[in-house]
């Protein structure tokens, strides 16, 4: 199998520029994830990240992810586990409005930390939009306007350890699932490994590395891109010895925004005849909460048949 797809972003802005898009859009073509290096973010804001996460895991988290456990008896399963996951999470919400000040037990150069960390990731999420509508022959900005709906575009981070499991083959880290949004900035640990992908029915490694940034896409990119660019279903094996950190960035549409296949898109695959639904991505949203650990492509049919009631709405303009 091909190696997994490592992406130079500083090469965008000299002689190898054509061939990193080819890289960028082919990733997106043929693996649904790909990971960035020289992204912007400042390697020591990503240090700082690392540390206070893993100190506040241990401080505040490690012992209920332990009383956990032994409430549910799961460190004596004897079978596999299909109803829950092996993981310690909280999600921090950066737009439309910040929950930071509501999360308990965070450390004021904590908060600091994760907001600088969530200014370059939301400008990181807004420039591969941009990379996206360049490959695919959208306008600048397609998809950001897409996204916005009335009061902007949802972004947030979990924050997620995986603490080592006794029984690694009968619980999950994280049971396979495609994202329902956008396009998710995943930091993860680069010494525990764990994260993997689905590629032509093998389970493929996303290797740690560090000062990476991961890069996969969610089903509302594979909507508007009518199926140009695909979700593609993912998983996290728990380990028996590390604690894996990873956080996730979620950048996706607003509540209200109106999600549908971009019609040029549509005009150029029309030879496929795949027809994705338009629906209100809340709407989608309500019915994931349920859905999140099966096939994606009952979840479009559902929305498909509610498709009668979208008004469509004009893109808004930022």
């Amino acid at each position: 199998m091909e190696n997994f797809p490592v992406i130079d972003l500083s090469k965008l802005n000299g002689e190898e520029r054509a061939s990193t898009m080819e890289l960028i859009h082919d990733a997106c073509e043929n693996w649904g994830f790909f990971e960035l290096v020289n992204h912007g973010i400042s390697h020591d804001l990503m240090d700082t990240v690392e540390r206070l996460t893993k100190e506040h895991y241990k401080k505040c988290m490690e012992q209920r992810f332990k009383e956990m456990v032994e409430s549910n008896g799961l460190e004596a399963v004897q079978s596999e586990i299909n109803d829950m996951d092996w993981e310690s999470t909280f999600f921090l919400r950066h737009l439309p409005a910040s929950n930071m000040h509501e999360i308990p037990d965070l450390e004021d150069d904590y908060r600091k930390a994760m907001k600088e960390f969530a200014v370059g990731l939301q400008k990181l999420a807004e420039q591969m939009l941009d990379l996206l509508c360049e490959n695919l022959g959208l306008e600048k900005g397609y998809l950001k306007k897409v996204f916005y709906g009335s009061k902007g575009p949802n972004f947030g981070t979990k924050v997620r350890n995986y603490p080592p499991c006794p029984k690694p083959d009968l619980i999950k880290g994280l049971r396979a699932h495609t994202d329902a949004g956008g396009i998710i900035l995943v930091f993860q640990d680069d010494k525990v490994s764990g994260l993997q992908l689905l590629k032509d029915d093998q389970w493929v490694d996303v290797p740690p590395m560090k000062h990476s940034i991961v890069i996969n896409l969610g089903d509302q990119l594979e909507v508007i891109t009518n199926g140009k660019y695909k979700s593609v279903m993912h998983r996290v094996i728990a380990q028996t010895d590390g604690n894996r950190m990873s956080l996730a960035s979620f950048y996706n549409p607003g509540d209200d925004a109106v999600i549908y296949p971009a019609p040029s898109l549509v005009e150029k695959e029309a030879e496929k005849n795949q027809i994705y639904p338009k629906f209100v991505f809340d709407d989608y949203m309500k019915l994931y909460v349920g859905l999140k650990f099966q096939a994606k492509e009952p979840r479009f049919e559902a929305m498909k048949a509610m498709e009668s009631t979208v008004t469509p709405g004009a893109i808004a303009t930022v």
